[in-house]
């Protein structure tokens, strides 16, 4: 431990995770717009604190000159998705990924802990660009549903107060809730197809009142002050519903208002 600047050495693993978050946000939104779907409900990230590293290398017999390959969780990656089908979708769309190579895989849903935590972790090396040059830097991706992640945040915070010495009946308890879990995330999928079209029904609504609303908005920049309000009255006796034919229909007559709106301004000019 002596002579290790650690502000220094963690450098690169920050900047490692805010990397990795933005590109996984970013495939969320890709995905989402490309298939109307994403298997990633939201991302976290977090560089290991430094007693952390300090229990594990000493757990590990890891010295301190090979931090860097002998521990590989100093940066992590948390990706949470709706439903187990969606953690080996997103597996494989990181195992095609280009930007970083695949070290390995450990599949904790199948072959879940004694304790019974449940995750994917797939260990990934990640070039970064430093300013001392580029650099290899190992992390970890974890992929779990939100039940599974509900349930290791708990055991976490259990393991920290009782030093990972938990009593008897704690561990019986956590037992029962890791299974409990694992039943909730097999009925979510029997019901996949329904809670996917029941979401994928909401954001297209908020979608189409976003856009007639954007609509009207453009209409009082062109000073159809007439149209807009009555446009605005329309859309107020029926947002409430979810008559998608309507908003279509409503959409289209702003769109005409708002084209007529821009000829009348060219012909003016």
């Amino acid at each position: 431990m002596d002579g290790l600047d650690w502000k220094k050495f963690l450098l690169p693993y920050e900047q490692t995770v805010e990397e990795l978050k933005v590109k996984f946000k970013t495939l969320r939104g890709e995905l989402k717009s490309r298939e109307e779907y994403s298997p990633i409900e939201f991302v976290t990230g977090r560089v290991k604190k430094i007693s952390s590293i300090l229990e594990k290398a000493k757990r590990l017999n890891v010295p301190m000159e090979q931090l860097e390959t002998g521990i590989e969780d100093i940066a992590g990656i948390r990706i949470m998705c709706q439903f187990v089908e969606d953690i080996e979708r997103l597996a494989e769309l990181i195992r095609q990924r280009e930007d970083m190579t695949l070290l390995y895989e450990k599949d904790y849903i199948k072959n879940k802990k004694p304790s019974g935590y449940r995750s994917y972790h797939m260990i990934v090396e990640y070039p970064v660009q430093t300013a001392l040059g580029m650099k290899r830097v190992l992390a970890e991706v974890q992929i779990r549903t939100l039940a599974m992640n509900f349930w290791a945040t708990i055991e976490h915070s259990l393991n920290y107060k009782y030093r990972e010495s938990l009593p008897e009946d704690v561990i019986k308890r956590l037992s029962k809730a890791a299974e409990a879990a694992y039943l909730l995330d097999q009925e979510m999928s029997s019901i996949r197809e329904e809670i996917v079209e029941s979401q994928q029904l909401f954001e297209d609504k908020s979608n189409m009142v976003s856009r007639v609303l954007n609509g009207i908005q453009e209409l009082y920049f062109y000073r159809r002050v007439r149209e807009a309000a009555q446009f605005q009255l329309r859309f107020n006796e029926h947002w409430e519903t979810d008559d998608m034919w309507f908003f279509k229909e409503l959409l289209s007559d702003i769109d005409e208002a708002i084209a007529r709106a821009k000829k009348g301004q060219q012909d003016e000019s």
